[in-house]
C-alpha cells in the first residue's frame, strides 16, 4: 500500500526517511564527511577549528531513502557570544533527529570526547561512531580506539572511515538508511541543500579567507552580502562585506598592495560561478567592526542565532 508524499507523488510503506545530525569535536573532519556524503560541496572545509558557524542541511537520496543531514559547529568550551552560540545549535540540534553521528579523529584520546559521549545517553536516539581520518593512522592503532570507545558507549554502529578519500562512506549511507523511520520524500530529488544561494557565497567567501590567511585571522572574520543583482547581460553582480574586528587583520586580508584579497576574490569568484552556473562579478570589502563575536545584534544580523 503507498501514500502521497508533499509533491503529490506515491511513497512506497518500505521507504524510509529522517534527519541524522553530525556531532563532535572541532576539526575531526564533519564537514568533509557532509561534503563526502552528499557527493558535492555544501559545507565548508578549512584546517581550522570551529569553521562551521550555522546548522548545514544537507540531503542524500538513496534508491530507498532520503537522508537529512544536519552539519553543526563543534562542541567546545565557549570563549565569546558567538562561541555561545555555535555550542548551543550544536546541543539544541540532538532533540530534532533520529539518528546521530557521532565523529571522533583517528590517533587522538577517547578520553577526549568523554562529556559530549555522556550528553549522547540523554537523546534516546541509535548513535553511531565514525572514527575519521583511517588514512592517518596504522590498522592496529584503530582496532585499538573501537575497543576503548566501546567501553564508553553503546554504539549502535562502529566505522571506520577516511571522508577525504570516500573510504567507508557506502557503508555509513547504507548503515543509517536502515535505521530511518518509514516516512516521505521530505525534499525533491534535485534539492542538495536548504541553504539559500546568499549564505552559500558568504560561506565560499569566508572559506578562501581562512586559506588565505592561514593562521593569521582563523576566527574573526564575517561575512555578509550586501547586495545581489542579476544584470540584463546574465551575470550575477555580488558585493559582500568582510568584517574583522581589527586594523591589523584589516591589513593581513588585504595584503600588500591589496593582492590578497584579490587572490581571495578570484578564488571565490570560481566558486561561486560553480555553484550558480553564472558568470560573476564579485566586489569584496574588508571593514573593522570591533567586538563583532560578542555583539548579539550583529550576531543575529549575520544569521547566528
Amino acid at each position: 500500500m503507498a501514500e502521497s508524499n508533499f509533491f503529490g507523488g506515491l511513497v512506497q510503506e518500505s521507504f524510509r526517511s529522517g534527519y541524522v545530525s553530525i556531532i563532535g569535536r572541532p576539526n575531526v573532519g564533519k564537514s568533509t564527511l557532509l561534503n563526502a556524503f552528499l557527493g558535492q560541496k555544501v559545507s565548508i572545509v578549512a584546517p581550522h577549528p570551529q569553521t562551521t558557524r550555522n546548522k548545514i542541511l544537507g540531503i542524500r537520496n538513496l534508491p530507498g531513502a532520503q537522508i537529512v543531514f544536519i552539519d553543526t559547529p563543534g562542541i567546545h568550551k565557549p570563549q565569546n557570544l558567538l562561541g555561545e552560540v555555535m555550542v548551543r545549535a550544536a546541543r539544541d540540534v540532538l532533540s530534532e533527529i533520529d539518528v546521530v553521528v557521532f565523529v571522533a579523529e583517528a590517533g587522538r584520546n577517547a578520553d577526549r570526547d568523554t562529556e559530549i559521549i555522556r550528553s549522547l545517553a540523554d537523546t534516546g536516539k541509535p548513535v553511531f561512531l565514525l572514527i575519521n581520518k583511517i588514512d592517518e593512522v596504522k590498522k592496529h592503532d584503530i582496532l585499538g580506539m573501537i575497543d576503548h570507545y566501546r567501553e564508553l558507549f553503546p554504539f549502535r554502529e562502529i566505522v571506520p572511515v577516511s571522508a577525504l578519500k570516500g573510504d567507508g562512506v557506502g557503508i555509513v549511507l547504507e548503515k543509517l538508511s536502515e535505521y530511518l523511520p518509514p516516512g516521505p520524500k521530505y525534499y525533491p530529488d534535485d534539492i542538495v541543500t536548504d541553504q539559500i544561494e546568499r549564505f552559500m557565497a558568504a560561506e565560499i567567501i569566508r572559506e578562501k579567507i581562512m586559506e588565505k590567511t592561514g593562521d593569521e585571522v582563523p576566527y574573526s572574520i564575517a561575512v555578509e552580502v550586501e547586495t545581489w543583482t542579476e544584470r540584463p547581460d546574465g551575470i550575477v553582480s555580488i558585493s559582500a562585506n568582510i568584517y574583522v574586528e581589527r586594523e591589523g587583520q584589516k591589513g593581513i586580508i588585504i595584503g600588500a598592495k591589496g593582492r590578497k584579497l584579490k587572490e581571495v576574490g578570484t578564488l571565490a569568484r570560481i566558486d561561486i560561478e560553480k555553484l550558480l552556473d553564472a558568470r560573476v562579478f564579485l566586489q569584496l570589502w574588508v571593514k573593522v567592526k570591533k567586538g563583532w563575536r560578542d555583539n548579539k545584534k550583529m550576531l543575529h544580523e549575520l544569521g547566528y542565532r
